[in-house]
């Protein structure tokens, strides 16, 4: 495992290649340094870090199994609390660095392995530059046959008392048992997030469609904003807020807002809820940006 840290004017990150992990993600304001995700150590794993790689594809498939071309796949379990393959392989691998400077890194891993039929490369680049960090992801199909990928990222963000957020998307999905998709309804009035809104005092687990691939997350209190802008090919997110029943320690000092090309358990829709079909050799990839402006220039989506 390597720990990498990356600087450019006001802007820190902090990286680690077990997992592809972000650690952290700063702006000096002058006075002290503003925390832009969730804080971590330098040995934390994924669900304790400040953002993870969803690659080949995000969240979960629905018994962990799906059909495509005739043929049925399956899953095994990746973590010993979760019966579901969960979020791929990216955020448990040891990644490594293809290119650094102090202001870029790339990173990869290849994955051929036991407990899913994928077999792949992904890249990840993370760049500082005009005042915000540029990610990149892409996944290359390695294997000797068509499949369904997807892209995204599972960051936290610091949620104070005040912390709003904006994100329009036009329809969500329910929950059911196994943190599982349910169906497509209507924006409830305490996620919808069309205008900045604070996040609910209660369990979120839910995806977004077609999510208009912007998002501002502001810390009054610390008169900061974070203006979050995707590649059309992320035209859906999944928001998590956790509570004490699923995590005791839970001090509701976080919230997930994850960029996602696809809607969970795309795998068994009938238009694979966005995951594109990959022949082998072919790739996919996608960006995301990550800008902190003052809280007084919030821009109106």
């Amino acid at each position: 495992m390597s720990i990498i840290e990356l600087s450019s004017a006001s802007l820190f990150l902090r990286l680690s290649t077990m997992g592809g992990l972000i650690l952290g993600f700063w702006k000096d304001d002058g006075r002290d340094r503003v925390p832009l995700l969730r804080d971590a150590t330098d040995d934390a794993d994924a669900l304790s870090s400040s953002c993870y790689p969803l690659v080949p594809f995000g969240n979960r498939v629905k018994d962990n199994r799906f059909e495509f071309g005739g043929q049925e796949y399956r899953f095994s379990a990746n973590t010993a609390w979760d019966p579901h393959y969960l979020h791929g392989d990216g955020w448990l691998s040891q990644w490594s660095v293809d290119e650094q400077a102090h202001d870029h890194v790339v990173m990869s891993f290849s994955h051929q392995g036991e407990g899913t039929p994928y077999a792949y490369r992904a890249t990840q680049r993370f760049l500082l530059k005009d005042g915000a960090v540029e990610m990149m992801l892409s996944v290359r199909n390695a294997g000797d046959r068509p499949l369904p990928f997807g892209l995204g990222w599972h960051p936290y963000f610091p949620m104070t008392p005040q912390t709003t957020l904006l994100a329009p998307a036009r329809r969500f999905w329910t929950e059911v048992a196994g943190w599982l998709p349910g169906e497509a309804r209507d924006l409830p009035a305490d996620l919808d997030f069309c205008e900045p809104s604070p996040l609910p005092h209660r369990w979120v687990n839910n995806g977004f469609q077609d999510w208009s691939g912007e998002a501002i997350i502001a810390w009054p209190e610390r008169a900061t904003q974070l203006h979050l802008t995707a590649d059309p090919l992320f035209r859906h997110a999944f928001i998590f807020v956790s509570d004490t029943g699923f995590d005791p320690q839970f001090k509701r000092d976080y919230f997930c807002f994850e960029p996602m090309s696809h809607l969970a358990n795309g795998h068994n829709m009938p238009d694979l809820g966005g995951l594109q079909i990959l022949q082998p050799g072919q790739q996919l990839s996608g960006s995301i940006r990550l800008c902190p402006r003052p809280c007084e220039h919030a821009h109106v989506l």
